[in-house]
């Protein structure tokens, strides 16, 4: 066993399956949606950051989620462009490891965001009379700083725990990019302490954090049906709709592939492949554009930014 496990010094990533033929063609668009994810993020960023009017708690954790969703794109970024555009298909197996370990942290942190969003939303429509008082800068600074603690150290044994896994059997992973449960399954070893560890992580992120979001809604939507006019409760469900479109974006693929890893035996190779991507690809992508088409000051700092430029 341990010579095996010496002799693993890397894995082989593999592509969208039955379209190994025009992986070069399917570059084209994963190029555009990364370029896009990299540009839109960093474009809010420098919004928020140069406008003084979106100084505000909502567009600081907006701000938090485009740094989470550039560092989910550029996670993914190094192993999956080159193996769609060159065919590089080997990944040495610390490389591997570091990569999931960033990828999952990035996607924790994702989670967290959205619930301290939803926290945010609960706040300004529920008492926004105490808004500033209670989402203050310095607790804004802690629960940023709380949102990385958490995710990094829950992520942290997860590495180590395969590393020490033997690994004896084909070492094709089923994705373009490392994630901790396809890692896993080449082990051939006994995995079912990593499974549960896996399982219990997402269950205490993924799983909690869409729980409270739920509920956190629940007592939104509790206040603004108490609200007589309805012209202001559709301005309170308004400031949400961005948010919720995140969160279903969000949440759904991963619960799905994550079941499918440990229980779906029998299931599609295609149908895990497009969940992943759906989850890790497409929020760092339709996020920023989300956000900026739903949000009045965002959009128009940018549609004043695109007319200046037009002017020179």
């Amino acid at each position: 066993m341990s010579d095996s496990n010496h002799t693993c010094t890397s894995f082989f990533l593999a592509g969208f399956p039955g379209l190994e033929a025009v992986h070069a063609w399917l570059s084209i668009p994963l190029c555009a949606m990364y370029v896009t994810s990299l540009a839109g993020n960093s474009l809010i960023l420098w919004v928020v950051r140069t406008e003084p009017s979106l100084h505000q708690p909502m567009y600081y954790f907006l701000s938090v989620l485009a740094v989470t969703d550039l560092g989910l794109s550029v996670s993914t970024l190094p192993t999956m462009l080159p193996l769609y555009m060159l065919g590089f298909r080997r990944v040495a197996v610390d490389v591997c490891l570091a990569q999931l370990f960033f990828i999952h942290t990035f996607s924790f942190m994702e989670s967290s965001v959205l619930l301290t969003m939803a926290f945010d939303r609960f706040v300004a429509i529920s008492n926004p009379l105490r808004y500033g008082t209670i989402l203050t800068s310095p607790r804004i600074t802690s629960l940023a700083l709380a949102i990385v603690v958490r995710s990094a150290s829950l992520l942290i044994p997860a590495p180590i725990m395969l590393k020490k896994l033997p690994y004896c059997r084909n070492h094709q992973l089923s994705h373009s990019y490392c994630l901790h449960p396809d890692v896993m399954k080449l082990a051939c070893a006994d995995t079912r302490v990593n499974s549960a560890y896996g399982l219990l992580v997402v269950l205490s992120t993924l799983g909690v954090d869409s729980v409270l979001i739920v509920l956190s809604y629940g007592l939104i939507l509790q206040t603004v049906l108490s609200i007589a006019s309805k012209a202001e409760r559709l301005k309170a469900l308004n400031t949400c709709v961005s948010h919720i479109c995140a969160v279903l974006l969000f949440y759904i693929p991963p619960i799905g592939l994550s079941m499918i890893h440990r229980f779906g035996k029998r299931a599609s190779p295609c149908t895990l492949v497009l969940l992943s991507y759906l989850h890790y690809l497409t929020p760092p992508v339709i996020n920023p554009i989300v956000y900026t088409v739903k949000t009045k000051q965002i959009r128009i700092k940018m549609l004043r930014l695109f007319q200046g430029r037009n002017r020179l």
